[in-house]
């Protein structure tokens, strides 16, 4: 099959797209915050529930907006890896750069694999031997997948380069499906730039989901889960019963794991939440407010497959998106990022709330875009962007392992 045509991206339009997907994250993030680990089993939210004190500490159950935006682990990691990636001048961070930046930044305000991965890096252990399942026994939480999706903003159409970017990173606490997982995400975040916007968004939504599957090995746990959730969608006459297809997600990977020859391995596993994450994404749409609020209700660890397919969608829509989500809202562009990772940078010294702006975010990663357009042998213009073209469906690399994915002997289903 023949190559589409060359993708090409407005600089000053794309960079309002990135300011959009961290101001996205933050809102989604925080919103399901209020819902975080408090329902991991039936009975699961409903749309029923929305804006009722069902949340944690009896918050209600509701979007937040803050202002600034307070840092999180979907977000202060990306931003971690933003600031080594500026600093170094480079796409492609080295183990012990990423050593060296973990050590320095990333010393709080982190769980599971990431955990285990900075314990391992002060032992002197660098990735990708940081995800080794014989070192850590958390390889196959969700952690890679809400810490790298940026990679795939940074290569914007660009999904191969994408993955060769994000591999260490992912590396660096992910192994098998949970490293899939996350490659999954920076695959649609580099597929966001190629969205027509003037189709009707559910389709386009479809059709990225479709691409960025096709990347991963069809043996994959990860696989399986978006090819499961993908059916629910596709199959149901009532696009609003999302709650269907999360009862089934439930009892496939939850509640009768064993029997589909899967292990369920708690509420901050990857792959539950790779579930609930494709869930919120295609049932909502391509709509900010649907994707959050089904994100928000889905369950297990629900902050974090919110904030990424919230951020995700603000990326493919911009911030009309966000101000159609939110009319009349004042949407903050400060970002206080000292609340988890003080040892960076203050860009606003006269700000005793914020350290940064998301606006000179965007800007800073529109010059490590510049980079990846000629790493991936397009043209930087002075107003543009010119991507080289990638291969039609169907021409990609199907059925094969996604990088970061080592050869090893197919697994017995029983312990995916």
């Amino acid at each position: 099959m023949s190559p589409r045509p060359r993708l090409q991206l407005d600089r000053a339009a794309y960079a309002e797209r990135l300011r959009a997907m961290w101001i996205g994250a933050c809102i989604a993030n925080w919103t399901g915050l209020r819902t975080e680990g408090v329902r991991i089993e039936r009975p699961f939210f409903t749309d029923a529930d929305w804006g009722k004190p069902l949340g944690r500490g009896g918050a209600p159950i509701d979007f937040v907006l803050l202002d600034p935006c307070p840092a999180d682990d979907d977000t202060d990691i990306e931003y971690v890896y933003l600031h080594l990636m500026t600093e170094a001048g480079t796409l492609f961070l080295s183990p012990e750069r990423i050593r060296d930046g973990w050590r320095a930044h990333i010393n709080d305000f982190i769980w599971v694999s990431n955990r285990r991965a900075r314990a391992l890096l002060e032992r002197g252990v660098l990735p990708p031997a940081t995800s080794d399942p014989a070192l850590n026994p958390d390889a196959l939480q969700i952690d890679a997948q809400l810490t790298t999706e940026i990679f795939g903003a940074l290569a914007p159409g660009m999904p191969e380069l994408a993955l060769r970017i994000a591999d260490l990173p992912i590396r660096t606490t992910a192994r098998d499906h949970a490293a899939h997982a996350a490659q999954f995400h920076v695959l649609l975040f580099s597929l966001a730039a190629t969205v027509d916007l003037e189709r009707p968004r559910r389709q386009e939504i479809v059709r990225i989901v479709r691409e960025a599957r096709s990347y991963l090995p069809a043996e994959s746990k990860a696989a399986d889960v978006i090819d499961f959730v993908l059916s629910a969608y596709l199959s149901t006459s009532d696009r609003d019963d999302w709650e269907r297809a999360r009862d089934a997600i439930a009892d496939r990977y939850q509640e009768r794991a064993s029997a589909h020859g899967f292990v369920y391995r708690g509420f901050t596993e990857s792959a539950i939440n790779l579930a609930t994450a494709t869930l919120a994404l295609l049932f909502g749409e391509g709509s900010f407010r649907r994707t959050v609020q089904i994100g928000t209700l889905s369950g297990w660890d629900s902050d974090n497959g919110t904030a990424t397919m919230g951020s995700l969608v603000a990326l493919i829509g911009g911030m009309e998106e966000l101000r159609r989500a939110f009319p009349g809202a004042r949407l903050s562009d400060r970002y206080r990022i000292h609340r988890t990772r003080p040892t960076l940078p203050d860009r606003l010294p006269r700000d005793r709330e914020a350290e940064d702006t998301f606006t000179d975010v965007a800007t800073r990663m529109a010059a490590l875009v510049d980079l990846a357009v000629r790493e991936g042998g397009g043209q930087v213009e002075p107003t543009r962007w010119v991507v080289p073209p990638r291969p039609r469906d169907g021409a990609g690399p199907s059925a094969r392992a996604a990088p970061g994915s080592e050869p090893r002997p197919r697994a017995p289903r029983s312990a995916r």
